[in-house]
């Protein structure tokens, strides 16, 4: 038994030995993205062959459909509460394109929450929800300082203000700086503005550290002269003139719910793609993101070793198996070891990082090898198909978006030369 468990553990190690390879590769070449999207999309068809000719083909051989589609489907959910959680502090960090689509979720997010206060604004209500994204993209996010003058009284009125987060004091400067108003999270600022383009009649200063997002009047002119029945509430804005303006027009709750539904259906991938300064301070925010990082690529790296550990109980290693392993861990190595390279890690705590994930491979394919031994047929297709499911759910989740990311169209036919490579290694082994 713990032979069979000692070569489990020698050729987890040898199929992961690929990902310590890939560090060193990176330290010496950065290939072009195009080569980097190929390699990865070809590791991930690897994957697939493994998956399907040492996995899924063996337990239809022993007639446990049903266990195998149970384990998988346990292993998937499994492998995605785990990525999703280690993504939450900062795991998304190990690769590009998990970087960027996590952004994009967050952008998503403050888009829904600054449409959900344009909704209570009755002049941006009467826009049509489906066109919301043209005036999406010219709104700014601006972060003041506690003190910071956000309007001047006497200033041109060219701007909206909408408090997302902190505090906002509203004075008269003509009248001893007499205090009109505290505005917090949601309130509206400067609507009048907007229409009239009037000199602020008002200063408003923040009392604390405030984020707000801002409408310049410049895009909002544009808008009106498209729609129609923007021009007309703008006029009935100018005629009422209520200096209470906000409180009365408070709308239905059930209308404004709607609005913002369609809104955030309506805007374009291409209003949330983020900057090269989104991903820097995001980097710089996550404090935690070397234990994050390591863990989600030792994550990613787990269920090989399951897989490894079980081929071994009952037969002799394949070489589809490992060959399929060691050439899917090589780029995903690199392209995450060229990442972290762009997030100033050493190459030393890199090298490190994936050795210890190599040597954890090795061990994990040893004990799963020892659990596997001696299991009922019912419960080794459910553990197969658990370390079937996470491996499925870790290439469509990590390796695939970031081929395609980077390799476009050519993702598709680079799976599947790396699926036919797998392939040849079994029809050799013959």
């Amino acid at each position: 038994m713990f032979k069979s468990a000692f070569y489990s553990f020698i050729f987890g190690m040898l199929s992961a030995s690929a990902l310590p390879l890939g560090a060193l590769v990176a330290k010496q070449w950065k290939p072009k993205q195009k080569i980097g999207a190929f390699m990865m999309a070809f590791g991930a068809g690897a994957v697939l062959a493994v998956i399907t000719i040492d996995l899924v083909s063996n337990a239809l051989k022993r007639e446990n459909f049903f266990s195998l589609v149970i384990g998988c489907i346990i292993g998937g959910i499994l492998f995605a509460a785990f990525n999703r959680l280690i993504n939450k502090f900062g795991g998304f960090l190990r690769k590009e394109a998990t970087t960027i689509d996590y952004l994009k979720d967050q952008k998503v997010l403050q888009f829904k929450s600054m449409l959900e206060k344009l909704s209570q604004v009755q002049i941006f209500n009467q826009l049509p929800p489906e066109d919301i994204q043209e005036l999406v993209p010219n709104i700014s996010h601006r972060t003041y300082l506690k003190g910071s003058i956000l309007i001047k009284q006497g200033d041109p009125g060219d701007s909206l203000f909408i408090v997302e987060h902190g505090e906002v004091e509203v004075v008269d400067d003509k009248n001893n700086y007499n205090k009109i108003a505290i505005l917090t999270e949601g309130a509206v600022l400067g609507e009048m503005a907007l229409v009239t383009g009037e000199p602020r009649s008002v200063t408003a200063i923040a009392t604390t550290d405030t984020k707000v997002w801002i409408v310049l009047k410049e895009y909002f002119d544009k808008l009106l002269r498209i729609y129609p029945e923007l021009r007309e509430e703008a006029k009935k804005l100018v005629s009422s003139r209520i200096s209470d303006l906000h409180k009365k027009q408070i709308i239905d709750i059930n209308q404004a719910e709607r609005w913002v539904s369609k809104a955030i259906k309506n805007i374009d991938s291409k209003l949330v793609i983020p900057t090269e300064a989104d991903i820097l301070e995001l980097e710089i925010s996550q404090k935690n993101r070397p234990l994050s990082i390591w863990m989600g690529c030792f994550l990613d790296a787990f269920p090989e070793s399951f897989i490894i550990g079980s081929s071994l109980v009952s037969a002799s290693i394949s070489t589809s198996l490992v060959a399929g392993f060691f050439i899917s861990n090589f780029p995903e190595s690199l392209s995450s070891s060229i990442e972290m390279q762009h997030q100033n890690y050493s190459f030393k705590r890199i090298f490190w990082m994936w050795t210890s994930i190599m040597i954890l491979t090795g061990f994990g394919a040893f004990f799963s090898n020892l659990l596997f031994t001696g299991v009922k047929p019912i419960t080794f297709s459910v553990l197969e198909g658990m370390s079937a499911g996470a491996m499925l759910v870790m290439i469509s989740e990590t390796m695939l978006p970031e081929a395609y990311y980077k390799g476009g169209e050519m993702t598709g036919i680079s799976t599947l030369l790396g699926f036919l490579a797998t392939l040849s290694f079994k029809v050799f082994e013959k």
